[in-house]
Formats: structure tokens, C-alpha cells, sequence
């Protein structure tokens, strides 16, 4: 067992990838707003953080008047590096398709700002972030986190930057929930919002899923009541099976079948035992490995049980419209036929409030087998709505 106090030394015996990951919470390769006592943040559960960091990336010019900010807001395992060669995997950004040089989000007429979510672990305070009370890992020492603080949070940054309003706020997923708290908490903040593939609240099905997640990440013997840093071990096969089972949730049937079928997995026959027969499971173990080397099991934690605890309309008197009321904010919100996930329902329910809040709001339900991780994915009709939408409201605020 490691001491204590020596983070740098624990987190070194877990694996080179993973000790790279490590090294991204404290020090990351990006932008870092480090915020002290003087800015404080006050997170729901009551607790106050005095010491704390955003890591986010910027991508094209901001304007003289600082007009044309777009904040880009991650899902649940993304991070800042939404349009850039990720540090920890080497791969694009995970919106890069979306994000970028005369792309739907046009870099060269917007300047983006994606920062990493409070509660994350590449770079802004979360759970494998080192204590500076205690120069230990926080692990389960940091505060619950919701999606209310991760927008506290991302206020802080913007303020930092200089910028009184957002031309827009855009996500999917958990990204959205932010796109719409955004919207409610600082409607004078927001020019226009984008909320894609999302909803006002988590589904009790949603949280059933993020449940069992949690449940395999701390019944694995290596995350050791959170502290595994400190053992200089990981918790990988938990998190693996964790990322396995959000996995299924993020594609279709359709999707899975046109991709998989029952394909077996380099064998003519199957093999009576329960090694990975068929190919679906062995891309279900690849994304699961793969996700343990660029993601820290503790944050998975936060993260999920950030999305739980997310009821826009618990907020505000238990009617969603409420949040809404008297917006000047415009609105586009998109689904996708196949998200089972988020399936169009809830979409048109944050529609619907809008419409009875007064606002002015565009829907679009796009036709895909995708699921839900469509928003994510080369998807023409989204490109062309999210293009239009912008350049309609950058031609109302006057953006050239």
C-alpha cells in the first residue's frame, strides 16, 4: 500500500495508459481557469469548493464585442476536446464532425468553448482530482455533483472569459440537460440554445441503467471504497462491464443488427463455452476496454448520478413551462426516431414547454436507426438543422 499523501507514486503502478489519464486530472493538456477562495462555488448538496479548476479548449476568434461565443456541453463521457486529437486516446475530437472550419458549428465564424464538466477526470475538479486540503486524491471526499453545478461551474469560466452572453449553448444527451439549465438559470446569458437528443429529466429506466453501471464499478474488488488510487490498482473490469451495458443503451436494434446480427466472431461454430462467440460481445468487450484507458471509474460514478438527480421541472414549482417563463432565448431541439435512450416523447415535452413558456422554439424529429448516439455521428438532417438554426440567429444578432 502507497502512502497516503504520495498521489504521484500511486498513480503510477496503474498501467501506462491509465497513468497517463491520471496525470490529465491535475495537469492537463489544455486551457486551465483555476478559480480560488475569492470564487468560491456553492454546489446543491451545500458543500462550497474554494479551490477548484476548469480544463476547456477554445476554437476560432472571439469578436470584438465578444458576440459570437458558442458553448459546446460534453455528454456523459466526453470532455473538452470536442474538435482536437484527444491527449489520452489519440483519436479526433468527439464532435469533430459538428465542430470545425466551415462545419455546422463554423469555427471560422464562431468562437467555441467546450470546457470539461465539474465532477469529470480530464483536467477539471472531480473525483481523481488531487485535494489541495489534504494532497490526496478526492475520490468519494468530493461533493455530489449535479447538473446545476456543472453550470455554475461553467458560468465561472465564461465570466473569466469575459463574455456577458453565449450566442448559443449546444450538447447532446447530458449535454442537453446543460444546454437547458443554461436556458433557466441564466435566460439573459443564452441568445440561443440547442439542446439535441435529451430531456428535462432522467427516465426511471435511465437511472435503472446508470444503477447497475455503478453497481459493477463498486463491486469490483480493485475500486476499494473509491481509494484505489492510493492501492495502485483500478477498478477496470467493473468499469468495463459498466461502459458494456450504457453501451447497448446508446445504439439501436436496428443499428446492432444490421452491424452484428448473430455473426459469429472468428469461428465457424460456436465453441459451447463462454469465450466472445459472437461479434456483438466482442465489440462490447472492445468498447468496455477501451473506455477503462481513457476514463476514471470514481467519475463515472459522479457523472451518472449527476443525470439522475436532473428534474428541470422538480425546480420550478413541478411545471416544466415554469422554467421558461417570458424566455427571449430561441430553441431548437432535435430527436432521433431510434434514441430509445431519450426517445422523441421527451423531447417534445421540453417542446411543449417552451411553446407554453412563450418561447420561440424550432423541433426537428430526425429520421435514423442510429439511436442515440446519432447526435454524435455523421447525420445529414442534423448538419443542415443545426447550420440553419445558427445562421438564422446569427443574422438576428447580427453576427457577419
Amino acid at each position: 500500500m502507497a502512502n497516503d499523501t504520495d498521489t504521484g507514486t500511486t498513480r503510477r503502478n496503474v498501467g501506462s495508459r491509465s497513468q497517463f489519464a491520471a496525470s490529465e486530472a491535475d495537469n492537463p493538456q489544455s486551457l486551465v481557469a483555476r478559480f480560488g477562495a475569492d470564487k468560491p462555488l456553492r454546489l446543491d448538496s451545500g458543500a462550497v469548493l474554494t479551490d477548484y479548476q476548469i480544463a476547456y479548449q477554445t476554437y476560432g476568434a472571439l469578436n470584438a464585442d465578444k458576440s459570437n461565443a458558442i458553448l459546446v456541453c460534453h455528454a456523459l463521457t466526453g470532455d473538452q476536446h470536442v474538435a482536437n486529437t484527444n491527449p489520452v486516446t489519440g483519436k479526433p475530437g468527439w464532435w469533430d464532425a459538428m465542430v470545425g472550419s466551415g462545419k455546422p458549428i463554423d469555427t471560422d465564424r464562431y468562437f467555441v468553448i467546450c470546457s470539461n464538466v465539474l465532477g469529470g477526470c480530464l483536467g477539471t475538479t472531480g473525483p481523481a482530482s488531487t485535494n489541495p486540503e489534504t494532497d490526496r486524491v478526492y475520490g468519494l471526499e468530493l461533493p455530489v455533483i449535479t447538473v446545476r453545478d456543472m453550470v455554475r461551474a461553467q458560468a465561472m469560466l465564461v465570466d473569466h472569459l469575459g463574455i456577458r452572453q453565449l450566442f448559443c449553448v449546444a450538447g447532446g444527451s447530458l449535454g442537453g440537460m446543460q444546454v437547458l439549465q443554461w436556458a433557466a438559470a441564466y435566460p439573459e446569458r443564452v441568445f440561443a440554445a440547442l439542446p439535441l437528443a435529451t430531456g428535462a429529466r432522467h427516465s426511471s429506466q435511465n437511472i435503472a441503467f446508470h444503477e447497475v453501471g455503478r453497481q459493477a464499478v463498486m463491486a469490483d474488488p480493485d475500486w476499494r471504497g473509491g481509494r484505489y488510487f492510493e492501492f495502485g490498482v483500478s477498478p477496470r473490469k467493473g468499469l468495463a462491464v459498466a461502459r458494456m451495458a450504457a453501451h447497448i443503451t446508446y445504439l439501436s436494434e436496428e443499428a446492432l443488427h444490421r452491424k452484428f446480427g448473430r455473426n459469429l466472431q472468428d469461428r465457424e461454430a460456436p465453441t459451447f463455452g463462454f469465450d466472445a462467440d459472437f461479434q456483438i460481445e466482442s465489440y462490447l468487450r472492445y468498447q468496455g476496454l477501451a473506455f477503462v484507458d481513457r476514463f476514471d471509474a470514481n467519475s463515472y460514478l459522479y457523472m451518472t448520478r449527476a443525470m439522475d438527480y436532473f428534474d428541470l421541472a422538480a425546480d420550478y414549482g413541478g411545471r416544466l413551462a415554469n422554467a421558461f417563463l417570458g424566455t427571449k432565448t430561441r430553441f431548437c431541439v432535435a430527436s432521433f426516431t431510434s434514441d430509445w435512450l431519450f426517445p422523441t416523447i421527451e423531447n417534445k415535452a421540453v417542446v411543449r414547454a417552451l411553446n407554453a413558456g412563450g418561447a420561440s422554439v424550432s423541433f426537428v424529429e430526425i429520421e435514423t436507426d442510429r439511436g442515440h448516439d446519432a447526435f454524435l455521428l455523421d447525420e445529414p438532417v442534423l448538419f443542415a438543422t443545426v447550420r440553419g438554426f445558427l445562421s438564422a440567429a446569427a443574422e438576428a444578432r447580427g453576427l457577419k
